[in-house]
């Protein structure tokens, strides 16, 4: 969600007008944009399964931030002053992986989920299925959705409508609602359909000038806003 407001707006009525149930989120709901605390209640008042990222991690504490990408770490430092005690306590406690209904769900891995390691290949798929005890497994993290489908072997399809395979494993990675990665700038999540077995990626328009003029507004670096045109 990365504190981007109207994309994670666009998604949630999204999400209701596909008939969607229930919502588990991957985290990162603060950092980069400039709605943490709005961004942060909307995902509260949803009482859904949260897991933490590395974001929410560094928002919720008051360690140093200086080996952290200098652009990421204005944003945090930035966050922590935007977001209250009580709302860094909740960060702090969240859970680096879930367990939700017959799937689980982790930010980065779950090898080492408090490495936020990142998953770019099937090569770094590969160590991650050991520890996976679910036929599904949500992460985010990259910001860029793909799928890795362990068998025989670790190979990757289309991250578009995925159709599971009984006896198959599979790590799925949902793209993000407010900072895609994949050249696509448009909010991304996906719809898990148990009863048949599907994964559905949706791709949602929002309004991404409102986000860029807030990014601004609240001095934070201008590369923030501008790639948000570029979804890179």
């Amino acid at each position: 969600i990365h504190a981007n407001l109207e994309a994670l707006e666009a998604v949630l009525k999204d999400a209701t007008d596909q008939g969607c149930s229930e919502s588990v989120c991957l985290g990162d709901v603060v950092g980069y944009n400039a709605n943490p605390a709005e961004c942060l209640e909307r995902v509260r008042s949803m009482a859904c399964p949260v897991v933490k990222g590395n974001h929410d991690e560094d928002a919720g504490g008051d360690h140093s931030l200086e080996t952290m990408n200098p652009i990421a770490a204005t944003a945090l430092e930035w966050t922590r002053k935007q977001i209250t005690a009580d709302q860094q306590e909740w960060l702090r406690s969240l859970r680096m992986v879930r367990q939700v209904h017959n799937f689980t769900a982790v930010h980065s891995t779950l090898d080492q989920p408090q490495d936020w390691n990142y998953v770019t290949n099937k090569f770094d798929a590969m160590s991650n299925f050991s520890y996976q005890f679910t036929h599904v497994c949500f992460h985010g993290h990259t910001h860029v959705p793909r799928v890795f489908v362990r068998g025989s072997r670790v190979r990757e399809v289309a991250a578009e409508l995925v159709e599971l395979e009984e006896g198959l494993k599979y790590f799925i990675n949902i793209g993000s609602v407010g900072q895609p990665r994949d050249g696509d700038p448009r909010a991304c999540y996906v719809i898990y359909d148990i009863s048949k077995g599907l994964i559905h990626y949706r791709r949602i328009d929002y309004d991404r000038d409102t986000t860029q003029r807030k990014i601004l507004e609240a001095g934070l670096p201008p590369s923030l806003a501008e790639r948000l045109s570029d979804g890179r």
